[in-house]
């Protein structure tokens, strides 16, 4: 099984291991002790109009898509948003944001707060030069695969992965990108995400159970370019609360399924740019999505068969380009991480 995932395996694993949970389980599970549908709204409540991956976006981008959200569930969607950069929605110019630009050299830790809320806000000028050119194609993936370097990177054995017969990516090898500079601001995204996480409970290690893989889309009708991280992604087998065999890559895990698994998809948004103009109507967003089950994230837009995963599919946001892995090819006890793009 070459990439079974949380996403991917609980579709197969909820088919073989439900009805031996029920009956094999000494204690009611956490999650199957109730045999009645569990609607954490009332019928009454629900509106005809399930929210979308686009409404989410539509939220998180220039003023005049916002307006067009049902307020309702616009409010209701603001409250499952976990920023890990305060969201201030502006427009400027294209020669104002030239000024804001920063230099990816340093590392988490070592610049100030202020100047890792800008390189969300507005990132080097290599990612701001893709965002533009996949809004100006329409979304299409393949201003992404233009973008890649050739030359193929074998990936090597992962925290013991090999052993395990664990293949963690879609490919057994990946690329980086051209420019270093668009190789350097995915590593700051997965590290920036790993030290803000703690600040809105999102406790994260970057391992190959927990935080290591986002998939990089062109969102739908926008183009728009976006990550879609996924943490959590191999809990441990627990009988009693996550009662799913995921195959050879969550063998060793030590990762405890729990109310953490709520905020395990964090979306990246590059800025927005205007469609009649060099301006940038939308700055870029780094934002937990809270999907608690009493949330409408939990109640539209993640299916019923993964609700206990609590996975977003990035398809959902639009057209998936390539996977960004960033992969502790050192070992334990002496880490070593790098980027394969896949």
């Amino acid at each position: 099984m070459r990439y079974l995932s949380l996403s991917s395996s609980i579709k197969v694993a909820l088919l073989f291991s439900l009805s031996f949970t029920a009956t094999s389980t000494s204690s009611p599970s956490l999650f199957f002790s109730n045999p009645k549908p569990y609607f954490p709204f009332s019928l009454s409540s629900r509106h005809l109009h399930k929210a979308t991956a686009a409404d989410l976006l539509s939220l998180l981008g220039p003023e005049d898509q916002a307006s067009n959200v049902d307020p309702i569930e616009a409010k209701q969607l603001r409250s499952c948003l976990k920023f890990l950069v305060p969201f201030n929605l502006t427009s400027i110019e294209d020669d104002v944001v030239s000024v804001k630009r920063r230099s990816m050299v340093g590392v988490i830790g070592q610049r100030r707060e202020i100047e890792e809320d800008e390189l969300i806000r507005w990132p080097p000028s290599s990612v701001l030069d893709l965002a533009r050119l996949s809004f100006d194609y329409g979304g299409d993936p393949g201003v992404i695969h233009h973008a890649l370097d050739p030359t193929i990177i074998p990936v090597p054995d992962v925290e013991g992965s090999k052993k395990s017969r664990c293949e963690l990516t879609r490919t057994p090898y990946g690329w980086h990108f051209i420019n270093d500079e668009l190789n350097a601001y995915l590593v700051f995204l997965f590290e920036m995400i790993a030290s803000r996480g703690p600040s809105v409970g999102l406790n994260v290690s970057l391992n190959r159970y927990d935080f290591f893989h986002g998939h990089l889309f062109l969102a739908k009708d926008t183009g728009r370019l976006g990550i879609l991280f996924h943490a959590k992604e191999y809990p441990a087998y627990d009988k009693k609360v996550f009662p799913f065999n995921m195959g050879y890559c969550q063998r060793g895990s030590d990762l405890a399924y729990d109310s953490t698994m709520n905020l395990r998809n964090i979306l990246w948004l590059a800025p927005m740019p205007s469609s009649s103009s060099d301006a940038w109507v939308a700055p870029g967003v780094l934002v937990v999505l809270d999907s608690r089950p009493d949330g409408i994230i939990y109640r539209d837009l993640i299916p019923d068969y993964v609700q206990i995963a609590r996975t977003l599919y990035e398809d959902d946001f639009g057209e998936v380009a390539v996977d960004v892995n960033y992969l502790n090819v050192g070992g334990t006890s002496s880490p070593n991480y790098e980027l394969f793009v896949c």
